[in-house]
């Protein structure tokens, strides 16, 4: 192939008026919250809740808790195979980028790119691609080369040029800990992440993750129920600061304890040996709307939208470039 792909990036302001783009994919965190009669309502709470965790973990300096706010941002990454231009380029990649307000100094902080990851390629690997290929089998199994098209992708775009333009640090994602697995408690304590647990085991979503070039470590901060996983490619206690790191937890926890309430807003905290669950009874509902099965469906919809527009129109340009791409 003569020229890599060209990416270009977008960004929009995630905030109590933030309506959704009609190619934004609409089962992410902040797009699902963004729809319906009470969108707005929705919104102002989900900010309220990231503002207030903030506070709770930099407390120092901070005796009312309101010292500062999280502003985030919505980065839109959009993709030409081989053209130079963003006309009919394909959406590929959703990310949230946070800036942390100190209304004491009035400065802005720059936060953490990633917390959110969505993309419609992992639709289409997780709802259309892994859901055929195990259909009629009695022993589930993951196709040869799974995710190993999303995960050049991914690195071929934290690798350009115009990532480098826009960041100057490598994204940190976080996400839910699997309901498959046992996570087990270590001695291991951070300042800011807290509880440290580990896995004999990585789940199906971690080596999807790893293909992308990212390591995970999972952590319960100071004052959650259950451990967080993070994923990452550098070092995820020195590359970062403490605020930013903070700026994830408050803003992905959130997240959490709106879409899993089971887990990440359970009434009881997490052991020393612990699996998450669904069937957790035990928990408390935030005031947020949220329909979790039209996530699922919108899911499979999404995946077969990019199956039609880009994995089949595109199968031997794609085939090729990943064949012949170096990370």
């Amino acid at each position: 192939m003569s020229k890599d792909f060209t990416f270009f990036i977008k960004s929009i302001c995630f905030d109590e008026n933030y309506r959704p783009a009609d190619n934004t994919r609409i089962t992410t965190n902040f797009a699902n919250l963004a729809r319906g009669e009470r969108r707005q309502e929705n919104l102002r709470n989900t900010l309220r809740m990231i503002d207030n965790r903030f506070n709770a973990l930099a407390n120092w300096d901070n005796p009312k808790g309101d010292r500062y706010s999280v502003e985030l941002e919505i980065i839109s990454v959009e993709m030409n195979v081989d053209v130079e231009s963003s006309a009919n380029a394909l959406p590929l990649i959703e990310m949230l980028k946070t800036s942390i307000v100190d209304r004491k100094t009035n400065e802005r902080i720059e936060g953490v790119l990633g917390n959110n990851f969505s993309s419609y390629v992992r639709d289409y690997d997780f709802s259309i691609l892994l859901q055929d290929h195990n259909k009629g089998r009695a022993k589930f199994s993951i196709p040869d080369n799974y995710g190993e098209l999303h995960g050049k992708l991914f690195k071929s775009f934290v690798n350009s040029n115009v990532y480098k333009d826009y960041f100057n640090k490598q994204p940190v994602i976080c996400l839910s800990v699997s309901s498959s697995k046992t996570y087990q408690q270590t001695a291991n304590r951070h300042p800011v992440l807290g509880i440290e647990y580990l896995q004999d085991d990585y789940s199906l979503t971690d080596e999807y993750f790893k293909k992308m070039g990212l390591k995970v470590r999972y952590f319960m901060p100071a004052n959650s129920v259950a451990p967080l996983a993070f994923y990452f490619s550098g070092d995820l206690l020195s590359d970062y600061t403490d605020l930013e790191l903070m700026s994830t937890i408050s803003t992905m926890e959130t997240f959490q304890k709106i879409y899993r309430p089971e887990i990440y807003n359970a009434n009881s905290v997490a052991g020393k040996a612990y699996q998450p669950s669904l069937e957790h009874e035990d928990y408390s509902l935030t005031r947020i709307m949220y329909d979790r099965e039209e996530r699922a469906r919108l899911a499979v919809e999404q995946g077969k939208f990019v199956e039609e527009h880009f994995i089949k129109p595109y199968q031997a340009t794609l085939a090729q470039w990943a064949a012949n791409y170096i990370c």
